[in-house]
């Protein structure tokens, strides 16, 4: 077998537990034999419609085994996968295909009416819709074996992810970085081959794709897939496929404990919480305590996947850290020379591993920028305890987290200088008791101009995915600046983060 990527993954893993099962949706269960057989089959598929090595192939869509399937059809042909927000507007889908050059996109039923209005620039030329058009192109297909050379080196994804200059830049990830990445969290997190996990978590995203599922199929277990999370739906679905592992942002763990059936539902199956995307409250670690279920802590993002862990064993003592650099990871907090902070002391996390990508897509100047002296710049400022366990304490790029989304405030502003009646904006974000914290605009209309709130917030509509829409609008007579112009966002955040709306 000369393919040492993920394409690789479900013939090597159907060569040791073939009637094993590999993923769960809804009634449908599709084993290793048989992931192996619909991954060949599809990329043979793809292959005549024209994909080789090194071309993209995108994927649109909620959870669902053809994500998978594209993931290893496109690593099995040595092409690189592009996975596409779902919760995007059309212009910022439109944009992500054109920006990787994708020459096939599969999409779901769900995204029909969006990819029929993309437009006609991209150099997507072939379009795949789940279901009966899809299960058709994998049937009809051969199944004879492919044995493209595919190197660990090897682009292997692009992930979009939006950078403070309002663009989104795509990660390239290699096929070691997933790899090494999956081995990490076998070894923090002691997977079992009879894991049984619940992915409801979205697959676009790399919590979702590399902190649950790629390392439960790597090591053999069964990922049951859920196309949107649901409370009382994530209590049901624990108690009939009996879950042991499954992830989660602090807000949808929140919404499980606010759920009626919380007091008495059946939770003893369960073994492993994980949580990240946002730091998690005391309180709600204590409430799942209190049912005698652990959190494990983590923090990294889509440049470096897997970067801090806090085990179990430290997640009341170490409340609020994000724990200490997984097995194949090296990470430094410096200060803004280099020099590694002291305990207490504020720094940039820095990070350096097999885990973390070689660079942006067609973006040699901001990748170059991104590193220092070979160690990736996260932008996140944090502290070091005398233990060595790392609380990551301020986001230096202005990133709003809500509901474990990443939001940048440039791109929101960018949309709205455009509107003809705003002359200054600036986005922070504010607490939200349900998301954690949303997006908030303060804008100065232009001399003699009343501005609606309402109106501000609708022409973002179709332009930004909705969670990056603003929750309000403030209207101020001017923003603080440096003398040299700057924008004071410390002082836009004291100012109008607190601002009482009426």
């Amino acid at each position: 077998m000369r393919n040492e990527g993920l394409g690789s993954w479900p013939a090597r893993r159907a060569r040791k537990t073939p009637h094993r099962a590999a993923l769960i949706h809804g009634d449908t269960t599709i084993t290793y034999a048989e992931l192996h057989d619909r991954t060949t089959r599809l990329a043979h598929a793809l292959r005549a419609r024209g994909v080789r090595r090194g071309d993209r192939i995108a994927y649109l869509g909620p959870n669902h085994p053809s994500f998978l399937e594209t993931l290893f059809a496109a690593g099995t042909l040595g092409a690189v996968f592009v996975p596409l927000n779902i919760r995007l507007a059309g212009p910022e889908i439109g944009y992500q295909l054109s920006d990787s050059g994708a020459k096939v996109l599969v999409y779901g039923p769900s995204h029909a009416g969006l990819v029929a209005g993309l437009p006609g620039s991209t150099d997507v030329r072939a379009y795949i819709e789940v279901g009966p058009e899809y299960e058709a192109a994998v049937a009809e297909a051969a199944n004879d074996r492919i044995d493209e050379p595919v190197g660990a080196d090897d682009t292997c994804l692009i992930l979009y992810t939006s950078g403070t200059t309002g663009r989104p830049k795509g990660a390239m990830l290699t096929h070691a970085n997933a790899t090494w990445n999956a081995v990490n969290f076998l070894i923090d997190k002691d997977l079992t081959a009879d894991e049984r996990a619940l992915v409801s978590a979205p697959l676009f995203h790399i919590a979702g794709l590399t902190v649950l599922t790629l390392p439960v199929i790597l090591k053999g277990g069964t990922c049951v897939l859920v196309e949107a999370f649901d409370p009382g739906d994530t209590l049901d679905l624990v108690e009939r496929h009996r879950i042991t592992y499954m992830f989660g942002v602090p807000a949808m763990f929140d919404q499980i404990t606010r759920h009626p059936r919380w007091p008495e539902a059946d939770l003893s199956s369960l073994r492993m919480l994980s949580c990240g995307g946002a730091p998690v409250p005391t309180p709600l670690i204590e409430a799942y305590q209190d049912r005698g279920l652990t959190f494990l802590q983590g923090y990294g993002m889509t440049e470096a996947l897997g970067v801090l862990f806090l085990d179990g064993e430290h997640s009341v003592s170490k409340a609020g850290s994000a724990g200490v650099p997984h097995f194949f990871a090296d990470v430094r907090v410096v200060t803004p020379d280099l020099r590694p902070v002291e305990p207490g002391e504020t720094g940039e996390v820095q990070v350096r591993g097999p885990s973390v990508m070689p660079g942006y897509w067609g973006l040699p100047e901001e990748t170059a920028a991104a590193f220092a002296d070979g160690w990736f710049r996260t932008g996140d400022a944090a502290r070091v305890d005398e233990d060595g366990y790392v609380t990551i304490v301020d986001r230096i790029k202005d990133m709003i987290i809500s509901g474990g989304e990443n939001i940048y405030p440039a791109e929101i502003e960018d949309l709205l200088l455009t509107h003809p009646d705003i002359v200054e904006c600036a986005v922070i974000g504010v607490p939200d008791e349900k998301w954690g914290e949303v997006p908030r605009a303060v804008v100065v209309p232009r001399a003699g101009c009343s501005l609606d709130p309402d109106e501000v917030l609708a022409t973002l509509s179709g332009q930004l995915a909705k969670y990056k829409i603003p929750k309000s609008v403030v209207l101020a007579e001017e923003l603080p600046r440096t003398a040299s112009g700057k924008l004071l966002k410390t002082r836009v955040r004291k100012r109008f983060g607190n601002h009482q709306l009426s």
